[in-house]
């Protein structure tokens, strides 16, 4: 059973704005990745998905339990990172963590503790005096402190410095391991390939392109950088049949790119040749979505 789901989710805003008949199926443990750009749904979907919001069409569920019905339960439940955290001013960082214990009957201060010196958050501040990295870093406290089993976060990292940053994606791949199912929309490339297991990409809210973040990498087709130590090897290899991604005849190198099944052919035409060196260029998690938003296509083998 899925953990947590989208099911033909539709909600309109007008003039292009919202989501539509996005569906999402989230198994235990696993970590899915949500990316795309500002305005293109995620915030949408999260809404959705913890009850915020009701669909026009379509469902969207917690532990097989509708998000809109069940949402005073499930927000309860899920551990919830909002990408705006609005706070209560006229607090301390500590009274409100305190007024959010008695509201979800925690009672392990250790785990609190923990959390506070591991994204080294001194909550004995007022709300209204933090600078937004440490606002930031209280809202995330506050989606760990009850030790959910779930974690919707949306844009987790933003406004948190680059070390906390990487302190937060430590953090989300031991709670990977520890069994936890989280949902992860974000825009930053390097913190969805670092944790997802898959992602999703959406567009214009709709989901355009979905796929196992190991899947993505073998499929691809491979791009090699190749120099040559004199004019005519390099000349003589550009003639060659094969996709030139870039030439640079100062330089004497070329980038070439060619299908897996195809990289055997191209050692064989490079013997002969005076070559300085060759070098594969790894594809990434960017250049897959930048391929949405240049062409509109997707990588054949990865749907």
């Amino acid at each position: 059973m899925p953990v947590i789901s989208a099911n033909h989710l539709t909600k309109d805003y007008g003039h292009g704005r919202g989501v539509f008949d996005v569906n999402i199926q989230i198994e235990k443990g696993e970590c899915y990745g949500f990316l795309g750009p500002n305005g293109a749904g995620k915030t949408t979907t999260i809404r959705h998905l913890m009850g915020f919001s009701k669909p026009q069409k379509g469902s969207t569920a917690i532990l097989e339990q509708d998000s809109w019905r069940h949402s005073a339960q499930l927000q309860n439940t899920v551990g919830y990172l909002p990408g705006e955290v609005a706070l209560p001013a006229g607090l301390s960082g500590t009274a409100f963590l305190h007024m959010m214990e008695q509201m979800r009957g925690i009672q392990n201060r250790d785990y609190l503790q923990m959390l506070l010196d591991r994204f080294e958050l001194d909550a004995n501040v007022s709300i209204k005096r933090m600078s937004l990295g440490v606002k930031r870093k209280l809202a995330v406290v506050t989606a760990f402190m009850h030790d959910p089993d779930i974690l919707i976060l949306d844009e987790p990292t933003s406004g948190l410095d680059p070390v906390m940053q990487e302190t937060f994606i430590d953090y989300v791949r031991e709670e990977k391991q520890r069994g936890r199912t989280i949902f992860l929309s974000s825009h930053v490339f390097h913190e969805v390939d670092a944790v997802c297991d898959r992602i999703a990409i959406i567009r214009d809210g709709k989901i355009v392109s979905e796929f196992r973040s190991e899947e993505m990498k073998q499929k691809h087709d491979r791009i090699y950088r190749v120099s040559f130590s004199d004019q005519e090897s390099y000349a003589a290899f550009v003639e060659k049949p094969f996709t030139f991604t870039s030439k640079n005849e100062k330089k004497l190198r070329a980038r070439v790119q060619t299908p897996a099944d195809r990289v055997g052919e191209l050692i064989a035409n490079l013997k002969g040749f005076h070559i300085e060196d060759f070098v594969e260029i790894p594809f990434t998690l960017e250049d897959y979505f930048m391929s949405f938003y240049d062409t509109g296509h997707h990588f054949e083998g990865v749907k």
